[in-house]
């Protein structure tokens, strides 16, 4: 049986995809990646992500004011975001790029906190699940998620943090971002985190064109990728191959209902 995969975070609508829509998917098909979701960081995004996923089956499209870009963002995009889910876009799945930064100068993390509250009462008002950026934040990221609970949770995406971090987040009823990270045999505090979860709780990403895999550092990392993210955590983990892929499918499928 072929093996298929679902990259839950790749930024599709930056190059080198945007300039090269058709072969890139291809590239991916041929890895086995059937569904790509496209996480939004800031307004301006909003609509040429939701092209994108209107105009290629493969692609879905998750919309948020990502912490990173904190200085771009306007109480006004935080109104435009809840008018287009209020519309209900069709391949829309998710709310995201979200969450906390510490890692950046000068983070303004009280307004990162209040925004991500906002972004997180729009997700619990519709319906949504969301997509979690977390550097260096991930006990603050824990509290907000106590305070506001939503119905739908999410994923902590690019998770490098400690297991009873992780275990926190799962506890929670929030899934875990599995990404290049886990190529990098330097990474072991991560690798053995990953190793020990539920596998329930897993997700496969690889932050393209973000976040290259061991051995192709100065490139930028593609779709197709998540392949290599998965065989890599084969080799961590106990479960058959076959199982791994198919469990984590499932799981995607159910928390993004597409």
């Amino acid at each position: 049986m072929k093996e298929m995969f679902i990259d839950t975070h790749c930024h599709f609508d930056f190059p080198p995809f945007i300039d090269r829509t058709e072969e890139s998917l291809r590239l991916a098909a041929a890895a086995g990646v059937e569904n790509i979701i496209v996480p939004a960081v800031d307004a301006s995004r909003f609509a040429g992500v939701l092209k994108l996923a209107s105009d290629h089956p493969p692609l879905w499209a998750a919309l948020g004011l990502h912490p990173v870009v904190i200085n771009q963002h306007q109480d006004a995009h935080l109104a435009q975001l809840d008018t287009l889910l209020a519309s209900k876009p069709p391949k829309l799945v998710a709310i995201g790029e979200i969450g906390l930064d510490l890692y950046m100068e000068q983070p303004d993390f009280s307004r990162q906190q209040w925004l991500l509250d906002a972004q997180l009462r729009l997700a619990r008002d519709h319906d949504l699940p969301v997509i979690l950026h977390s550097r260096r934040t991930h006990d603050k990221l824990a509290l907000h998620l106590r305070r506001i609970d939503l119905p739908r949770r999410g994923v902590v995406h690019g998770f490098a943090g400690s297991l009873q971090q992780a275990e926190a987040f799962i506890k929670l009823g929030y899934a875990i971002g599995v990404g290049g990270t886990i190529t990098y045999p330097r990474a072991s505090k991560t690798r053995n985190t990953i190793a020990q979860l539920p596998l329930s709780s897993l997700l496969l990403e690889t932050d393209a064109p973000d976040m290259p895999l061991n051995g192709f550092q100065g490139e930028p990392n593609r779709p197709e990728q998540v392949r290599r993210v998965w065989q890599a955590l084969c080799e961590l983990r106990s479960e058959p191959a076959e199982q791994i892929a198919s469990t984590i499918y499932a799981t995607t499928r159910r928390l993004f209902a597409f």
